[in-house]
C-alpha cells in the first residue's frame, strides 16, 4: 500500500481539458451545502484541500476561473463543464472536488458545512424530509445568473447518479429531477454551454460560471439538476443509481433504493 505522505494523486475533468496531481497526504473531505455550491455542482460540493507547494496543474486548457465571492474564486472546465476547484483568497492551498480525483481515495467525509441551507429534496445525512406542498413555478439560476428558467411544481422524485461520468462533472455525485423540456421558461441563456458525454447523452452549464443546469438523455428524456432550483422543490430524492461506481469517501446512508446500474 502506497504511503499518504508520498502518494501521488490524479485528477480531472470528464472531458480531460484540465488535469492535475498532487503530491502527500489529502484533508479529508468536507461537504458544502451553500447555496452556490449546490447550484454550481447541481447538488452539493465535496472537497478535499492540500498546500499549494504540493499541487500541480498538468493541463489546464479548459481551464476557467470565476469569483463567487469576495474570498475566493472557483476553477471548473470551460469545456465540459466539470466542477472542479475552490481557490481561497490569501491562503496557500487548494480544495478540489473528490469526484475529480480518479481511482480509489482512501478518503472520508468529516464534515458538512451548512447544513441549514441544503435543499427541500435531500438530508445531509438521514432520510430525507417529506415532499413540501408547493404549487405554481420555480425559479432556477446558474450562480452568476447569466442563465435563468422556471419550471413548474412541485418537482416529485429526485435520483441520484453516482457514475463515473456525473461525479467527474458535478464533483460529487448528482441528483437531478426529470421535467418536460417544454416545460422550461427560460428568461436568459446567452452564456449556456453544453458538452456530449461519451455515451452520447447531452449536459448545459453555464460557460460564465460553470453552474450545471441540465442534462439530456440519448433518448431525448430531460432533467434538471436539483441544485440550480431555488426555495423549494416540492420534490423529495427517491433514489440512487450506478451505485457500483460511487465513490469510496462517502456512503449512502438515507436508506433509499440503490441500483448498481442504470
Amino acid at each position: 500500500m502506497a504511503d499518504p505522505a508520498t502518494q501521488t494523486h490524479r485528477g480531472s475533468c470528464l472531458c480531460g481539458a484540465v488535469a492535475y496531481e498532487v503530491e502527500g497526504p489529502l484533508r479529508p473531505v468536507i461537504v458544502c451545502h451553500c447555496r452556490l455550491c449546490r447550484a454550481w455542482s447541481g447538488h452539493v460540493f465535496a472537497a478535499t484541500s492540500a498546500p499549494l507547494s504540493h499541487f500541480r496543474l498538468t493541463r489546464q486548457k479548459g481551464l476557467a476561473w470565476y469569483r463567487s465571492s469576495p474570498a475566493a474564486r472557483r476553477g471548473f472546465c470551460g469545456a465540459c463543464g466539470a466542477s472542479l476547484f475552490w481557490k481561497p483568497d490569501g491562503e496557500e492551498r487548494m480544495s478540489f472536488a473528490a469526484g475529480s480525483l480518479d481511482g480509489v481515495t482512501g478518503l472520508a467525509v468529516i464534515q458538512h458545512l451548512l447544513p441549514e441551507e441544503a435543499g427541500d429534496y435531500y438530508s445531509p445525512e438521514g432520510p430525507p424530509p417529506p415532499a413540501a406542498e408547493v404549487r405554481g413555478r420555480a425559479a432556477a439560476s446558474c450562480i452568476c445568473g447569466a442563465c435563468r428558467f422556471s419550471l413548474p411544481l412541485p418537482l416529485g422524485p429526485a435520483t441520484a447518479c453516482h457514475c463515473s461520468q456525473c461525479r467527474k462533472l458535478s464533483g460529487h455525485y448528482a441528483a437531478s429531477f426529470d421535467v418536460a423540456e417544454a416545460a422550461v421558461d427560460w428568461l436568459a441563456r446567452e452564456t449556456l454551454r453544453t458538452c456530449r458525454t461519451p455515451g452520447g447523452a447531452e449536459r448545459g452549464f453555464c460557460g460564465a460560471c460553470g453552474s450545471s443546469l441540465w442534462f439530456r438523455a440519448p433518448d431525448g428524456s430531460f432533467s434538471v439538476e436539483g441544485g440550480c432550483v431555488e426555495g423549494a422543490t416540492g420534490g423529495r430524492l427517491a433514489g440512487h443509481i450506478f451505485t457500483a461506481g460511487k465513490g469510496d469517501y462517502y456512503a449512502i446512508d438515507d436508506g433509499l433504493p440503490q441500483t448498481p446500474g442504470a
